[in-house]
């Protein structure tokens, strides 16, 4: 890695048999990466303009625009991801006007009606390993044919990384990218995780591309070594015409809006959240081939830094006596999927530790012991 990356340490390490409960549940449990921290620090005491007219939040888009190739991009930066899908949502859409998204989708799933509670339907399609086809938007507009008696389709909401660690390739974005077109449709890629996408193995997209394929999108900093923060990116400045109206009245706009600005001008100097989103991915295929190696499957194919592994029920409860993580779904009377997710700041040392425990529950397990 080109910049400084003090990982966390367990919280108990007594040796290397023995860890406190470490948390693989969510890639936000750290703080920020320390040269965020630094520049904060340093910076504090500056006075500078409010609502995101300081000059590191100018830099910052600056740097933004030059990394998407595209000098006429708006973009405005928030607090976090579900405060950035319901703004962009619900200031695109009319009363009458609902949007397209997996069933999986952040925006139906896991932000408690947000959008529904501005007026807005959400329409689901099953959207097989959390992924939105070019199909299903076929058949959506299929569906909403009976004008006035339904709602009208306006917008496409796809996320990449998506919420089961699946990735978009470069034709699957233009086939959305094609069919959003035909339909006038826009397209908003949730990008929360967009930096674990992007740094994939297998990924084929440069954020180039995602920047000339969806009609806005945004940035995570969140879940990759931000404090906070998010950073919305429409193509072009008309597209965001009276947007800053939107982010006033839905208490989005910042008075202290530097502090999002330094954020990401950081991690967007010599690639930090590149560098910081491939540990987290590095630190996940780590834990993958192990459970691999042991013979087990996942819900979908590990790609990212979030892992769906079907696992029997007794080595799971062993494993969470040391480490923390979500039991994701049912699977059968013996096996569940769960969910275990590694971030920029993931110990080695204690995935290390985790593929070791791993191994050994699952062996005694298998002995009958």
């Amino acid at each position: 890695m080109k910049n400084s990356h003090p990982l966390q340490k367990a919280r108990i390490f007594v040796d290397n048999k023995n860890i406190g409960m470490y948390n693989f549940k969510n890639d936000y449990a750290e703080g920020a990466h320390p040269l965020i921290l630094n520049k904060l620090a340093e910076s504090n005491l500056e006075q500078e303009l409010g609502y995101g007219e300081d000059q590191y939040s100018a830099a910052a888009k600056q740097l933004l625009r030059k990394a998407i190739d595209n000098d006429h991009a708006a973009i405005y930066f928030v607090s976090g991801g579900t405060q950035a899908n319901l703004l962009v949502i619900s200031h695109f859409l009319r009363p009458h006007e609902a949007v397209i998204s997996a069933k999986t989708g952040h925006i139906y799933a896991n932000e408690t009606g947000a959008i529904e509670a501005t007026g807005h339907r959400v329409i689901t399609v099953t959207g097989a390993e959390g992924k939105v086809t070019a199909q299903d938007i076929e058949d959506v507009m299929q569906a909403h044919r009976m004008r006035p008696h339904v709602v009208k389709p306006r917008m496409l909401y796809i996320s990449n990384s998506t919420e089961l660690g699946s990735i978009y390739h470069k034709t699957e974005l233009q086939q959305l990218q094609q069919v959003c077109k035909k339909h006038h449709l826009l397209f908003f890629i949730d990008g929360a995780r967009l930096g674990h996408a992007l740094c994939a193995s297998s990924n084929d997209l440069q954020l180039q591309d995602i920047a000339s394929y969806a009609d806005i999108f945004y940035i995570g900093g969140t879940k990759n070594g931000a404090l906070l923060g998010e950073a919305i990116i429409f193509r072009t400045a008309k597209l965001a015409d009276d947007f800053d109206y939107s982010l006033k009245q839905k208490g989005a706009l910042l008075a202290k809006g530097r502090l999002l600005g330094i954020q990401f001008l950081t991690l967007f100097t010599d690639e930090l959240y590149f560098d910081l989103a491939k540990h987290a991915n590095h630190m996940a295929e780590k834990i993958a081939r192990s459970i691999q190696a042991a013979g087990y499957q996942f819900l979908t194919a590990p790609v990212t830094n979030q892992l769906f592994p079907i696992l029997p029920k007794q080595l799971i409860e062993r494993l969470l006596h040391n480490y923390a993580f979500y039991v994701w779904s049912a699977i059968d009377a013996e096996h569940d999927a769960v969910r275990i997710i590694t971030s920029w700041a993931t110990d080695p040392a204690v995935v290390d530790q985790f593929c070791v425990d791993f191994n050994h529950i699952d062996q005694a397990l298998k002995a009958g012991s």
